[in-house]
């Protein structure tokens, strides 16, 4: 039987002229989502087996999933609003002592046990830290003793250098703050780990290579408050207050450049069926007020990215949060996913935290950047040149430093890491070889080379216009079956190298001029250069054309997929390229993808001298000068 439907108060232009959303709508939501996930659970409350996907890991593994992210959602709720919340504390403690309990023949794996389980443990940890006057101090001594030791069993586990670092900080800090065992040389060691992937500006890389995602807000930035929130007298936190604090106030002056007029985050890195989890960043400033943004801004951007999701069928009609970015989509399941994996969403939903009272709740919402006019940002760390328009909302990046691998590897392009551009307006191809946003060449059966392992060239701005660049040998790839994609990498295998290519995008706006120079072409490929990718019924208009300067372009197209994708039924990217083998040569091509009215205007921009570049409203840009000053071989 579904769910009965969700019910929301009216909406509030008053106090929220952009969304509509106040604190009632987002409670209102939470609860929703609780109560259609619990009606899934076991008598004991223990594990709520979703209906649906099933992870690597197994039923045990995602069921005990599905109740940790639940229950961080519902701590959220409780700490926000102790007194109108107790149905939920007891619904939790139940099972809180069920799943803990070793002579339940259904009790969950330990940390010890089972590697998920890890994950699973710092969101019961943080959900109890959050709540502990109201659920913890009021659990009887056997449960409490049988969570302490359930969670000590990460006590010297090993953890992977990445995001995980900080389940093992905050369950163990957890346990200090409880009387339980815990090791200071794992906390250090996480920390130290930490530290060692920031990259400056606010952003950390999710490990060693260039992997800059979603993850660096709502794991990097977001725990470090939930510590302070966890152990705010505790020494080695507070010395580590300010300089999170800035760092986190860093990223967020990059984070809310990120967001769509209509509420879409940038649409880049794995995990996006975490959907509204990209809003926990925002929250996060707000705890200690560690953010430039104003609490109208904070909501803006928060009730903007829930409202996006809300709209497009994050929920199905049993109320339970799917596998896809709009509405179901299995397409976009990795092997660590689960019908309970969604639920990392509740991050998102962490300033019901804040109470009532608090400025980012009764603050009107203000107007994002790209709602006030076109906006124009680099960030440094993953090498995104930035461009907002105010006419559609639509925020798009081109991306010259980030594929999830290191400079001079040669694997596979990740569809989610390597593109040359990402928008709030579109989803990646998945495909492995696309002409999405791509500069590549395609050999006579066809098959498209890959860019990953390039090297930034560089970025900068004059006169209105942003330039950036990169430089690679292009490679096709004979992925090997057993070293496919982790965690978002390209898959391996056996790399046959192609010519040597730099690209340079010149941008203004909406459009793109997209500089590729050729070099060592040789093998007889031929020249693809690839547009946006757009579902025909979005209402967006994608298109790629050449322009007369340099090598010939004299071949074109429009790649489609009439089968469902994650954000619509009917995928379209245009291309041109060269009908014949590939020439040593400067090419050039006008790229824009644009949420409203005509291209034509748009694609005005021209060249109007021997290697000067004119955009439409009359800014330009010297080609020659680019290439000089980017200093590609």
């Amino acid at each position: 039987m579904s769910a009965a439907p969700l019910a929301m108060p009216p909406l509030d232009f008053s106090a929220s002229p952009y969304t509509g959303l106040t604190r009632d709508h987002w409670c209102a939501y939470a609860d929703y989502l609780l109560r259609s996930a619990h009606r899934h659970a076991t008598e004991d409350h223990a594990n709520l087996y979703l209906p649906g996907a099933i992870s690597a890991y197994g039923r045990k593994s995602d069921s005990l999933e599905a109740f940790a992210r639940t229950f961080l959602l519902a701590s959220f709720r409780i700490a926000g609003d102790p007194e109108g919340t107790a149905w939920l504390a007891d619904w939790y403690a139940k099972g809180l002592d069920a799943g803990t309990n070793p002579a339940n023949p259904d009790r969950w794996p330990t940390p010890g046990e089972l590697d998920q389980a890890k994950v699973e443990a710092a969101s019961l940890a943080v959900g109890l830290a959050l709540t502990r006057d109201v659920l913890w101090d009021r659990l009887p001594q056997r449960v409490q003793e049988q969570l302490v030791a359930w969670f000590e069993t990460v006590i010297g586990q090993a953890y992977p250098p990445i995001n995980w670092v900080w389940f093992q900080i905050v369950v163990e800090k957890f346990l200090a703050g409880v009387g339980g065992r815990y090791s200071d040389a794992d906390i250090d060691a996480g920390l130290a780990i930490h530290d060692s992937l920031y990259r400056g500006h606010g952003w950390f890389a999710d490990g060693p290579e260039r992997a800059y995602d979603h993850y660096v807000g709502w794991a990097f930035q977001v725990y470090p408050q939930l510590l302070q929130l966890m152990a705010p007298e505790d020494p080695r936190v507070k010395a580590r207050a300010a300089l999170d604090g800035e760092r986190l106030a860093d990223f967020l002056d990059d984070a809310v450049h990120l967001v769509g007029a209509d509420g879409a985050p940038l649409v880049q890195g794995r995990s996006l069926i975490y959907r509204f989890a990209a809003a926990a960043p925002f929250w996060a400033g707000q705890f200690a007020g560690h953010t430039r943004l104003t609490p109208g801004v904070t909501r803006r951007a928060a009730s903007g990215i829930m409202k996006y999701f809300l709209d497009r069928g994050a929920h199905n009609a049993d109320g339970l949060l799917t596998i896809g970015f709009h509405s179901e989509f299995p397409g976009m399941k990795q092997s660590y996913s689960g019908a309970g994996s969604p639920y990392w969403a509740a991050k998102g939903m962490m300033g019901l935290a804040l109470p009532a009272d608090h400025p980012v709740w009764t603050a009107v919402e203000e107007p994002l950047p790209v709602e006030t006019g076109d906006t124009q940002r680099f960030i440094t760390a993953p090498g995104w040149q930035v461009d907002g328009t105010v006419s559609d909302g639509v925020v798009r990046i081109r991306n010259h430093g980030t594929d999830h691998a290191n400079a001079g590897v040669r694997v596979a392009d990740s569809p989610l890491y390597a593109r040359l551009g990402y928008s709030t307006a579109t989803f990646p191809d998945l495909a492995g070889e696309s002409v999405d946003n791509a500069v590549a060449f395609a050999d006579a059966e066809g098959r498209l080379t890959h860019r990953t392992g390039f090297e930034f060239l560089g970025h900068y701005r004059q006169d209105g216009v942003q330039v950036g660049a990169s430089r690679f040998t292009a490679h096709w790839i004979e992925v090997d079956p057993d070293g496919g994609p982790d965690h978002g990498s390209g898959a391996a295998g056996t790399a046959t190298p192609g010519p040597q290519v730099t690209v340079a995008s010149v941008t203004r706006g909406a459009v793109e001029l997209r500089l590729v120079r050729v070099r060592n072409a040789g093998r007889g490929a031929r020249l693809r250069i690839g547009g946006w990718p757009v579902d025909t019924a979005a209402g967006l208009a994608s298109e790629v054309r050449p322009v007369e300067w340099g090598g010939v372009l004299d071949d074109a197209g429009t790649w489609r997929r009439e089968a469902p994708h994650p954000v619509g039924e009917h995928l379209a990217i245009p291309w041109i390229g060269t009908a014949g083998a590939v020439a040593d040569a400067d090419y050039a091509a006008v790229v824009v993808l644009s949420g409203e009215g005509s291209l034509t205007e748009k694609c005005g921009a021209r060249f109007v001298a021997d290697g000067l570049f004119a955009f439409a409203d009359g800014a330009m840009v010297d080609v020659d000068a680019v290439f000089a000053q980017l200093n590609p071989a």
